[in-house]
């Protein structure tokens, strides 16, 4: 099975959009299974109506809870407390779940062993059926942090199911940035395609992400999404991956129709929109003998 992660150094490049377009192409030829790894705002089911099949618990963080009855009131976790976590309420310690960090600073410095840590719901993992394959996916709660622990979680969770069922491709759509959850979701990957545009942002976190993948030995492709709307930065992200050695597959032009495939919620591969499609193809394509090498 190969591995392949879509990326892009910043939001807004259509990861996602290219993602579930090239899942689409790729299914007519090959067995996937589908991962969207970006917990914090997970888009790529809207995509392609998954069907859940099964949910787990994830619990990725502990909170600090006093026990009243144990508690003699001295005072000491509330001063320990750097996130000020702790207040005194009618005379008694009481932690503010919210705002507790669960570095356990309180448990450690209290005489009486009245402070215990106790497992937080974070979010939950999901397997779905969709037309294309299993969509491993899941949501993180508001307000939670650990997305990099449940993007890791994930991942684990299709890859039991891979060792399984054997399929030829595991596609992950990862989250943007170059943070700990992008790590998680590249980790083990075969090769990443990362999704820029021509603007001064896209650009400037294209090389943030191409550093970050030759950090890790991941080796890279690139496609420029509304390649058209700026010649210069094309330009630019052109000469970026000739001086770094990676494979420029295509562009993909400006067309509004790609907003109408996602407001009606298919891949736009399988909507009216034969620029964009072709283009489209026309990456898978030249991705093909990089899968397969």
């Amino acid at each position: 099975m190969k591995r392949l992660v879509v990326l892009s150094g910043k939001g807004g490049t259509g990861k996602t959009t290219v993602a579930a377009a090239l899942a689409q192409l790729a299914a007519g030829e090959r067995r996937l299974v589908l991962v969207d790894a970006d917990v914090d705002a997970a888009n790529l089911g809207l995509l392609l109506d998954p069907r859940e099949r099964e949910v787990t618990d994830f619990v990725g963080a502990e909170t600090a809870a006093i026990d009243a009855g144990a508690c003699t009131a001295c005072g000491l976790c509330a001063e320990a407390c750097r996130f000020e976590a702790i207040a005194v309420s009618g005379g008694a310690y009481r932690v503010d779940p919210v705002a507790c960090e669960g570095c356990r600073a309180c448990l450690y410095v209290c005489p009486e062993a009245a402070i215990a840590m106790a497992p937080q719901l974070s979010g939950r993992r999901y397997r779905s059926d969709t037309r294309l394959g299993p969509l491993f996916h899941a949501h993180l709660l508001p307000g939670q942090e650990n997305s990099g622990k449940l993007v890791t979680a994930l991942r684990r969770d299709a890859e039991a199911w891979a060792e399984r069922e054997r399929p030829d491709v595991m596609l992950v759509d990862g989250p943007p940035g170059i943070g700990c959850p992008v790590i998680a979701a590249a980790s083990g990957a075969d090769l990443a395609l990362l999704v820029t545009e021509p603007t001064p942002a896209a650009v400037h976190d294209f090389r943030r992400i191409l550093g970050t993948l030759e950090h890790f030995g991941i080796p890279a492709l690139a496609c420029v999404n509304k390649a058209d709307l700026n010649a210069e930065r094309r330009e630019e992200i052109r000469a970026e991956c000739a001086a770094r050695g990676v494979a420029l597959l295509g562009d993909i032009p400006y067309d509004e129709a790609a907003v109408d495939a996602v407001r009606a919620g298919r891949p736009v591969t399988d909507a009216a929109a034969p620029r964009l499609a072709a283009a489209l193809a026309g990456i898978w394509r030249a991705l093909v003998p990089h899968l397969d090498a």
